[in-house]
């Protein structure tokens, strides 16, 4: 297969901490809708050459390009007629099958696989993808277009394009190769370039169900007993689920709906326990996680707030807590203030290195006091 030359020793930059990389990925849940949507295009002989794979961070949108290059790369290009098999109806492909074995192994030589790669150095990848890349995805089209066939290109994400780069992609999209499929994946597709958008069909991944999330994770080994609790933390995101599963997430935010649950006269003891998870070495994650849980509890309550209705709960006693904490716009308004403030200090924070045990602390008694303030 075609790529970047990556050091052995630097991560894969498209490869979620803790979950096996896509390409090693069989099934896709909760997705089905944007599945048919492409065995459509391609049954009525409309496959279009550039695809931009688009919905939030770890729905599976990675997965989805390597299940479509797995597809195309190891199935007939006869389509219809009299002789030739009928549409495929499923985008499977044994894992036994020869194409499946070398992607897996990356050494599929009609494939191209467009990330980042290592900078000058070779000691640290590259902050975005370089006009370089591209260029050599270029010349890989060209060189390998005497071989006939299907090609295909994956773009891991196309977010990470920086200018130059993505204006030579654009003249790509706009003068496609013959025989070429380009799989574009991004998070956020409003920030790419408005020609790039319009030069491709757009595929769009849904957040998760809480069932579909909790097969999907025990699919990856991490099996959780509350699925809708971690569907509402996780965004619907297998990625992010991942990542709460590993750091005991669902557990943080049940403590910290608990000690809201003292508020306007908050639990000092145990605001401070709650800080104190975060201090020391190898919390770091941690505390990363609870600075977002904190912003997401305020973002929920306020949002509870302002329409009136309650998501599903995500911890114990959350609903009662938020009808408590904003019954109206106003007190929604309040909230969505203090999200805001508490965020900047948060940046401000990490930024002079404040120690992570004292910014937490200091959060929490600035969600009381705001709450004292409220009730007056």
């Amino acid at each position: 297969m075609a790529k970047s030359p990556d050091s052995r020793d630097l991560p894969e930059p498209d490869r979620a901490e803790g979950a096996p990389h896509p390409r090693e990925t069989r099934l896709l849940l909760g997705q089905d809708r944007a599945e048919a949507a492409f065995l459509e295009a391609y049954g009525s002989g409309r496959l279009h050459h550039g695809w931009l794979l688009t919905g939030p961070r770890g729905v599976g949108k990675a997965t989805l390009a390597w299940r479509i290059a797995r597809f195309l790369l190891a199935t007939s290009e006869e389509v219809g007629g009299f002789l030739a098999p009928p549409p495929p109806q499923s985008l499977d492909i044994p894992e036994d099958d020869p194409v499946a074995r070398r992607l897996r192994a990356l050494s599929e030589p009609r494939l191209f696989l467009l990330r980042r790669g290592p900078n000058d150095k070779g000691d640290a990848l590259t902050r975005d993808i370089t006009v370089g890349e591209v260029r050599k995805m270029k010349s890989f089209f060209t060189l390998s277009a005497a071989d006939g066939g299907r090609r295909v290109a994956i773009v891991d994400a196309a977010d990470d394009l920086n200018a130059a780069a993505a204006n030579a992609l654009l003249k790509l999209l706009e003068e496609p190769p013959p025989g070429v499929t380009m799989l574009l994946i991004s998070h956020q597709p409003a920030r790419l370039l408005p020609t790039i958008r319009s030069r491709c069909r757009v595929l769009s991944l849904q957040a998760l169900s809480p069932e579909a999330m909790a097969q999907a994770l025990a699919t990856a080994g991490a099996e959780v007993d509350t699925p809708q609790a971690m569907a509402q933390l996780s965004g619907g995101s297998v990625g992010a689920a991942m990542r709460i599963a590993g750091l005991d997430g669902i557990e943080l935010y049940a403590r910290l709906v608990a000690l809201c649950a003292t508020l306007p006269r908050m639990d000092r003891p145990a605001a401070a326990a709650l800080a104190d998870i975060v201090a020391g070495r190898g919390a770091e994650g941690r505390f990363d996680l609870l600075l977002e849980l904190i912003d997401l509890f305020l973002a929920r309550t306020a949002r509870a707030g302002a329409t009136g209705q309650f998501p599903p709960e995500a911890a114990p006693g959350e609903a009662a807590l938020m009808a408590r904490l904003a019954p109206d716009a106003r007190a929604a308004r309040h909230w969505a203030d203090l999200a805001q403030t508490l965020g900047l200090r948060a940046r401000k924070g990490r930024a002079v290195n404040l120690d992570p045990a004292a910014l937490v602390l200091d959060m929490l008694l600035k969600i009381d006091a705001a709450a004292a303030r409220a009730e007056t």
